[in-house]
């Protein structure tokens, strides 16, 4: 019996592409992000105080026996990418670094759902395009929160939508503490 390994890796970033020696942070429960770690030039031409660049790295394994796939690995991590985020020191205060932190918290709510969604699948034939798919419809789902969190907050202006981002973040993360990332 032959059994052969195929590897795959697939990155999702909001900003630019990644390359294979960009230093990353993975999103972990106990490392909050910190001023620090937003190393990119601001652009004074955007108008926002503050961009965090982050994304879903996922890659998987297929274990083949002749022609056919009998079993899967995945990986799924949530990264904020340091070199791709920026602030404006004279403006960033711990009220903007919250602001920015929930993005970082909301994608790795996505590779929570993202593991929740592989977890249910079963090995076959179509594996591959089955988690392609779920990739896209994760990732286009993560973009959507993204970009209404930024809408209903107006960027972290509003204070009391601000809040409520923050304790509805919370709680969707921990309903899948069961997928959380390591």
């Amino acid at each position: 019996m032959q059994i052969k390994y195929i590897i795959v890796v697939l990155i999702f970033l909001f900003i630019g592409n990644a390359s294979s020696n960009e230093e990353t942070v993975t999103w972990n429960e106990l490392r909050k992000l910190t001023w620090s770690d937003f190393k990119a030039a601001p652009d004074s031409n955007s108008g926002a105080v503050a961009l965090t660049a982050s994304g879903i790295t996922f890659g998987y394994s297929l274990k083949t026996s002749g022609k056919r796939i009998i079993d899967f690995k995945y990986s799924v991590e949530a990264h904020f990418y340091p070199d791709k985020s920026w602030y404006i020191s004279e403006k960033g205060d711990s009220y903007i670094l919250g602001h920015e932190q929930l993005h970082f918290d909301i994608t790795e709510l996505y590779v929570r759902k993202f593991r929740q969604q592989l977890e249910r699948l079963v090995a076959n034939q179509n594996i591959k395009q089955q988690m392609n798919q779920i990739h896209i419809a994760i990732n286009e789902a993560l973009d959507k929160t993204q970009k209404t969190y930024d809408a209903q907050t107006k960027h972290s202006i509003n204070v009391d939508a601000q809040k409520y981002w923050e304790t509805y973040i919370a709680e969707e993360l921990a309903k899948l503490d069961t997928y959380k990332s390591q």
